[in-house]
């Protein structure tokens, strides 16, 4: 049995890693430093920890996927960024940072002459990278096919790591919880008025339905969001019996996100 001290620690650790990886001296003049997840971090341990892999192994894995993450969170922050003046050198060394993580996650596969699991991922990627531009392009024709993409950019990556490693028991999981992640901070931003992209495209496709006035649209709107989120946690609950190690600081997270989800009724109590 792992122990959670332990485990703790070598989270820290793979943050630290990855935190000097990407803390190109250059870059971080004229770009904000990337995210770094702490939550994916915890899962992909957490779904290594299982296998027969060297502490070396694991933390190379984990850091090689989490840098993908921030390569395809990079790039996304370019077309989510506005071309103001003065602003074309940051959206050019933006591209260029997404450019430079994607290659440091292929040298770290490359050393460890895992080519297979470059193949691996490169597909994820393309999987990922497909379904962003069906989302802010707002091909979705209906609301599953919306929802459906969204989890499949949150959980691609994942689902080829556990596919890879064969411990498919972990993917439903992981994926329906960063679903349900991204969902909750999908509805602050709107709630917030800050851009949505997931908004963006439920709004698309709810102009059929009539509304008297703004406040009964954001209702219906985030009512569509919350039984998508209601659901996938039903789903997580099911999955969690399949995952054979599921620790306290999994456990602690998934309650943490779930406490973020304000219900319909709280939101809007001023306008009745």
């Amino acid at each position: 049995m792992i122990r959670l001290q332990e485990f703790q620690k070598q989270l820290a650790d793979v943050k630290e890693k990855i935190y000097q990886k990407v803390s190109h001296p250059y870059l971080m003049r004229y770009i904000e430093s990337p995210d770094i997840d702490e939550d994916k971090i915890l899962l992909l341990l957490s779904i290594l920890k299982e296998l027969n892999l060297s502490e070396e192994e694991i933390s190379n894995y984990a850091i090689t996927i989490m840098l993908i993450q921030i390569a395809l969170d990079t790039h996304e922050h370019v077309s989510n960024a506005n071309l103001e003046e003065g602003s074309l050198k940051t959206r050019q060394l933006t591209v260029l940072a997404g450019d430079y993580y994607s290659g440091l996650y292929y040298k770290i596969l490359a050393d460890m002459k895992d080519i297979h699991m470059i193949q691996i991922l490169a597909e994820g990627i393309k999987d990922v990278n497909e379904h962003k531009i069906s989302v802010y392009q707002k091909e979705s024709d209906d609301l599953e096919t919306l929802m459906a993409s969204i989890k499949m950019i949150e959980g691609s990556l994942y689902s080829k790591l556990s596919s890879y490693f064969q411990v498919s028991g972990w993917y439903e999981f992981v994926s329906n919880l960063l679903f349900v992640k991204r969902l909750i901070s999908e509805r602050e931003k709107f709630v917030s008025g800050s851009p949505s992209i997931v908004f963006d495209g439920l709004e698309k496709l709810a102009r059929s339905v009539t509304h008297k006035n703004s406040i009964e649209k954001q209702r219906y709107l985030l009512a569509l969001c919350d039984r998508y989120i209601m659901n996938s946690k039903l789903l997580l609950e099911k999955a969690m019996t399949n995952i054979p190690f599921f620790n306290e600081l999994i456990n602690q997270r998934m309650l943490s996100i779930f406490k973020q989800h304000q219900p319909l009724p709280t939101i809007f109590v001023e306008e009745g």
